[in-house]
């Protein structure tokens, strides 16, 4: 069975597999990692069914994924949890495992809105309190073995950079992971969502978190920082407004601010090695032409500069804003 080629037949066939039928319009929906699909079944209503790219994740894997979303469910968090047929929600055809969800739709988070940011903190307290207690036991801890330094050898056997380039790029990037690996020392590890970004939060009646696909364990601020953008004045307000929802719910440890600028760090040097790695995918040349010029590596080396600013940088501080 080729991942890279699921047709309309195939994904049927697989979806009938799990008792599932596509009744009408099936429709594929802006996914890299994984291959998603919308379609309307007459029993279920509307679903979405991800098929999940394989070698990627264990079934023990997408499995703690799932319960952990069952618990949230379970503890009033806004989540969306997989169907369940005969006591499974990871199913299996051929060599692809796969699990169907019912469709959330709402309309888009806006991280400007400050009432919406504050539902958000709110939220992830509650998810928090639930990960805290929830033990990850297959899924890997959020680590800079992971997102810098395998990342950092991936850049340096598959990326395609000029090689009038490679000398500066592999040196602003050597600096940065250097740099990062020095500063993130988290105390704590709780189960996480671990992708907390504006396309996976959607508002309908409230806030919905979708997308586990990378939840893994980590320090809290992983799943705030994203929201923060624009000025250091700009950040402490949105930081504020997070936690002014996040502390209705449980403390947040100020100790892990200075863990902020090394989690971008490895987000952004994980994100090149994970564009370098797929690239044999043919969705990745299609969706991400830009990626592998000269004029993106050029501007990687300006990114890991500005990174490495922000690294040597004080740490933000509630306690000025205060």
């Amino acid at each position: 069975m080729n991942y890279y080629q699921l047709t309309p037949d195939v994904i049927a066939d697989a979806l009938a597999s799990a008792g599932i039928y596509i009744d009408s319009g099936l429709m594929a929906l802006n996914s890299y990692e994984n291959r998603v699909y919308r379609f309307k079944s007459d029993s279920d209503g509307i679903l979405v069914a991800k098929f999940y790219r394989p070698q990627r994740w264990s079934r023990q894997q997408i499995q703690e994924e799932h319960d952990f979303l069952f618990a949230l469910d379970d503890a009033g968090v806004r989540v969306a949890v997989p169907l369940i047929r005969d006591n499974n929600s990871v199913f299996e055809y051929g060599n692809m495992l796969f699990a169907v969800w019912p469709s959330v739709s709402g309309r888009q988070f806006e991280a400007d809105n400050l009432d919406q940011l504050e539902a958000l903190g709110e939220q992830l307290g509650r998810l928090h309190t639930v990960g805290e207690q929830f033990v990850l036991r297959h899924r890997p801890q959020l680590s800079t073995d992971d997102y810098l330094l395998r990342a950092q050898r991936v850049l340096e056997q598959e990326a395609r950079i000029p090689n009038r380039l490679r000398g500066e790029f592999f040196a602003r990037l050597t600096e940065v992971v250097e740099k990062a690996t020095g500063l993130y020392r988290p105390k704590q590890q709780l189960t996480l969502h671990c992708d907390c970004h504006v396309s996976n939060i959607l508002w309908r009646d409230g806030l919905w978190l979708l997308d586990f696909d990378d939840c893994r364990s980590g320090p809290a601020v992983q799943d705030l920082w994203m929201m923060l953008s624009g000025s250091r004045q700009e950040q402490l307000m949105q930081l504020d407004t997070l936690l002014a929802g996040y502390e209705t719910v449980r403390e947040f440890d100020v100790t892990e601010l200075p863990l902020i600028e090394p989690l971008r760090a490895m987000r952004m040097v994980n994100y090149m090695a994970w564009l370098a790695a797929r690239w044999s995918d043919p969705a990745f040349p299609a969706n991400f032409p830009w990626f592998n010029t000269e004029e993106y590596w050029q501007q990687q080396i300006r990114v890991l500069s500005d990174q490495m600013q922000s690294l040597d940088a004080v740490p933000l501080s509630l306690t000025s804003w205060n």
